[in-house]
């Protein structure tokens, strides 16, 4: 299975760099122990 790292930060593959840094920061922190 090939994972689509736009479908797991929930975001669109037009998403500018600052929306992908901030869907990524609000993940770190959803899962960081």
């Amino acid at each position: 299975m090939k994972e689509d790292y736009y479908d797991i930060l929930g975001i669109s593959k037009g998403a500018s760099a600052a929306e992908i840094k901030k869907a990524y920061r609000k993940m770190a922190i959803k899962y960081h122990p």
